[in-house]
């Protein structure tokens, strides 16, 4: 019997950006044989594997579009393919994997012995988060595949969570992450000091990433609908990583309605992406907010722009964390949203774009007993004997708005999914 265990170097979490370097342990282990066992030869004791490799698998899971998951196949990169794919028997197909590596062939354990060997990888820069949606699934496996002479290759899979790389999206954010840097190259040089080392790809992208979502740029929104103001809806920014709390203020005291009930929810929205459309515009914002008679669907600037476009895509919705707040003769109120570490930042594939957006849904009422002229008025006329009883039924409206934000990947350490061993018996 052989024992394989693979560990990864970094147990407390097993999560890596693309671009960075995977390291694993992985060992050969033929356990100690009873004592009292007889054997008739060498061949009784000893332990043969023929060979073992190791890769780095990026699995596509889509239960939509068979025939582009088709075409995508066959235009995949087939050059780390061997034959061990036949053994994974794990859903999806290979959207991308590495080159192989050999770790050894022709190897013989001798009962009680061991041999270790160190795998290093780096995530491929051009192969999506991973992502566990409705529909579209991408994950990663580091697959350990073997055969023992006259058995069939059989495969060990170690899972990783990958995020995507941030990197800046113009010359002015690039301007901005390189702004420190500058003022050194500016400085007198000093001949007994070492020279510094340009920041790899990670550290570019880490110092972009706490740059981008460091900066705060209040935006202001002013919710109306046709019987007038409701409020004034305050986000300080709208650039967030992973772990962060979406923090903003409404304040109704510039309203001329009154809004009676407030909810906020942190919608992940899953679009379906075919293949007849070359982009996506970009979700923008309205400063304005109008609603109908009934409940209506408040539509942004950009999504009456793109509405033919979304028309030909499919679009799924899944609600995480969530404010909910009576606000009835409140002046000011504060929304606190915690974004979760396990979810997937906002990216895009030829498959499914995943974007965050914040939806909003004011009760509002013209109630006349609910006025301030009316409370003003019983204030006036006896303060002592104020007594003011709510109407028992209310003529309300709900307005329905939704907010694109966006959210970055974290630090990888900074998300405690810790790793643990793995192991393969081959009897």
């Amino acid at each position: 019997m052989i024992e394989i265990n693979a560990k990864l170097l970094r147990d407390q979490s097993a999560v890596f950006m693309c671009g960075e370097d995977v390291v694993c342990l992985i060992d050969f282990i033929h356990p100690s044989l009873p004592e009292h066992k007889i054997f008739q030869s060498n061949s009784d004791i000893l332990e043969n594997l023929a060979w073992a490799t190791v890769q780095l698998h990026c699995y596509c899971n889509a239960s939509f579009n068979e025939k582009s998951s088709n075409d995508a196949a066959t235009n995949r990169n087939i050059g780390g393919s061997t034959s061990l794919n036949a053994s994974n028997q794990l859903k999806g197909e290979v959207l991308h994997s590495t080159e192989p590596k050999i770790l050894f062939c022709d190897l013989r354990l001798s009962p009680g012995e061991a041999k270790q060997f160190l795998y290093r990888e780096t995530v491929p820069l051009n192969t999506p988060p991973t992502y566990r949606g409705i529909r579209v699934k991408y994950y990663y496996k580091i697959t350990v595949a073997t055969q023992r002479l006259g058995s069939t290759v059989q495969a060990l899979n170690v899972p990783i969570r990958v995020l995507p790389l941030p990197l800046p999206q113009s010359d002015l954010d690039e301007a901005i992450t390189l702004n420190d840097e500058s003022n050194e190259d500016l400085a007198p040089n000093n001949p007994f000091l070492e020279k510094k080392r340009p920041p790899s790809r990670i550290e570019y992208a880490l110092h972009y990433l706490r740059g981008v979502t460091a900066r705060r740029r209040p935006n202001f929104f002013m919710i109306n609908n046709k019987w007038g103001k409701v409020g004034r809806f305050c986000l300080f920014k709208s650039a967030y990583k992973l772990g962060e709390d979406i923090v903003a203020t409404i304040d109704f005291s510039c309203g001329t309605i009154k809004c009676v009930q407030l909810s906020v929810t942190l919608q992940c929205e899953e679009t379906e992406l075919n293949s007849g459309t070359s982009s996506v515009a970009t979700a923008g914002t309205k400063h304005e907010l109008s609603s109908s008679d009934a409940a209506a669907d408040t539509v942004n600037s950009s999504d009456a722009t793109t509405e033919p476009e979304r028309n030909k895509n499919i679009s799924r919705v899944t609600n995480y964390s969530k404010h909910h707040e009576v606000c009835l003769g409140m002046v000011q109120t504060q929304v606190i949203l915690p974004i979760p570490l396990h979810v997937t930042p906002t990216f895009r594939t030829d498959l499914v774009e995943v974007s965050w957006r914040l939806h909003f849904q004011f009760v509002t009422s013209t109630n006349p007993e609910l006025s301030s002229e009316m409370l003003l008025d019983r204030n006036t006329a006896n303060e002592d004997e104020l007594e003011w009883v709510a109407p028992t039924d209310i003529a309300i409206e709900t307005m329905i708005w939704s907010l694109p934000i966006t959210i970055y990947p974290t630090a990888p350490l900074q998300i405690p999914q810790p790793c643990g061993e793995y192991k393969l018996y081959i009897k």
